[in-house]
C-alpha cells in the first residue's frame, strides 16, 4: 500500500506542478483577476471524484463505510474555526499545505520550513498541548445527526422520511457539475478539464486501494484518500521515531507529491533554490504554518483533503470547511493586500 501512495502521489505532484494548480491562486485570480478557470477547475476535480467513488460505492465495487468522514457525528464548531485559521495560514503562506509540498518539489526552502511548522502544528493538535484546545472544547460541540452517516444524501432522506439518495446524490453532484461547464471559455479550455479529472480519478484511486486493502489485510486499514495535514505530521513522526498510527497510504503521498513536483519542475527547467527574502517573510510563512497545522486538524483536512476527498463522499463536513476555508482566505488576502481585515466583505 506505500508503493499505491508514492505512486498516486507523485501522479498528483506532477500534474499540480506541471499545470499550475494551487487552491490560493484560483481564489486569487476569481477574486481579483476575474479569472475562474483556476476555480473551476478545483470544482471540477471534486465532481469527478464525487461521480467515480458513488458510482463504485452504489454497484458495490468499493466499500467507504469505515471512512471517519461518515460519523453522524458533525463537529461544526471545530471545521468553521479549524477552516478559517486553515485559510488565513493559506493566505499568509502563500499556498496550502498540498501547495507548499508542491513548491517544495521545486526547490522552494521557505515551503520546506513552512511544512516542517505545519507537521509540527498538527502532531500537537492531534495529540501534544494543542489537543486540550480540541479535547476539551470544540468536541463538546459536536453534534449527532438524525442519520446513520454524515451524507447529504443520508440527511436529506432522513428529514423526508423516504429514501432519496440516489436522486439526492445526483442532484448534488449536477449542480457544481453545470456551473463548472456553464463558462463558454472554460468548455474550451482543454488542459484545465484534463487537469481537473485526473487530480479526481487520483483522489477516487486512494479509495478504490484502502478499501480493497482494507478487506483482506490482517491489521486494520483505514480507508481513506488525499489529505495533507496530519499525514505530512505523520510522515515526520515516522522519519524520527518510525512510529504513528495513521495508514501508510497517506503517509506515501506526501514524498510522492513531492517527488512528482520535482520531476515536473525538473523537466520544464524550472527549478529554483528559493528562499525567504527577509524576517518578515519567513515570520509569515511559520504563523501561516501553524495556523494552517492547527486548523487543519479542528476542521478534519485541508483544500484536498476536505475539498476533494471528504467532498467525493458527499459528507455535510466538505461545504462546510470549504465554505471556512474560503472566508479565511478571503480575510487574510484582504489584509495582504489591501491592507484591512474589512476589506474582506466588501465585495
Amino acid at each position: 500500500m506505500p508503493l499505491s501512495g508514492l505512486v498516486a502521489g507523485t501522479a498528483l505532484g506532477f500534474i499540480a506542478r506541471r499545470n499550475f494548480f494551487c487552491t490560493l491562486s484560483a481564489l486569487e485570480q476569481h477574486w481579483y483577476g476575474g479569472n475562474s478557470d483556476g476555480l473551476r477547475i478545483w470544482v471540477l476535480s471534486a465532481v469527478v471524484a464525487a461521480a467515480i467513488t458513488q458510482s463504485l460505492s452504489f454497484s458495490g465495487l468499493i466499500d467507504v463505510s469505515q471512512s471517519f468522514y461518515l460519523s453522524p457525528v458533525f463537529g461544526w464548531l471545530g471545521t468553521v474555526i479549524g477552516g478559517i485559521s486553515f485559510g488565513i495560514g493559506m493566505a499568509l503562506v502563500g499556498t496550502c499545505s498540498f501547495g507548499a509540498l508542491v513548491r517544495l518539489g521545486g526547490g522552494s526552502l521557505k515551503s520546506l520550513i513552512a511544512c516542517i511548522v505545519l507537521a509540527i502544528a498538527a502532531l500537537s493538535t492531534q495529540r501534544g498541548l494543542l489537543a486540550f484546545s480540541r479535547t476539551e472544547f470544540f468536541d463538546h460541540f459536536a453534534v449527532r445527526l438524525p442519520s446513520s452517516t454524515q451524507t447529504l444524501p443520508d440527511i436529506i432522506s432522513a428529514f423526508a422520511g423516504i429514501n432519496l439518495v440516489i436522486p439526492a446524490t445526483v442532484i448534488i453532484i449536477a449542480i457544481p457539475f453545470t456551473w463548472v461547464f456553464s463558462d463558454p471559455k472554460f468548455r474550451r479550455n482543454l488542459k484545465a478539464i484534463v487537469t481537473g479529472t485526473a487530480i479526481g480519478v487520483i483522489v477516487t484511486f486512494g479509495w478504490i486501494v484502502t478499501s480493497k486493502i482494507s478487506t483482506i489485510s490482517f491489521t486494520p486499514v483505514t480507508v481513506e484518500s488525499a489529505s495533507f495535514v496530519a499525514p505530512v505530521g505523520a510522515l515526520i513522526l515516522k522519519v524520527i521515531s518510525f512510529a504513528g498510527n495513521t495508514s501508510d497510504y497517506s503517509v506515501a503521498l506526501v514524498p510522492g507529491v513531492i517527488i512528482g513536483a520535482a520531476i515536473a519542475a525538473f523537466i520544464a527547467d524550472d527549478v529554483r533554490w528559493e528562499a525567504c527574502d527577509d524576517a518578515r517573510e519567513l515570520s509569515r510563512h511559520i504563523v501561516g504554518a501553524l495556523a494552517m497545522g492547527f486548523g487543519g486538524i479542528l476542521a478534519a483536512g485541508c483544500t484536498i483533503g476536505q475539498g476533494v476527498s471528504a467532498a467525493s463522499l458527499l459528507v455535510l463536513s466538505a461545504p462546510v470547511a470549504l465554505a471556512s476555508i474560503v472566508l479565511g482566505a478571503r480575510i487574510g488576502l484582504a489584509w495582504l493586500l489591501e491592507g484591512s481585515l474589512m476589506a474582506a466583505f466588501r465585495r
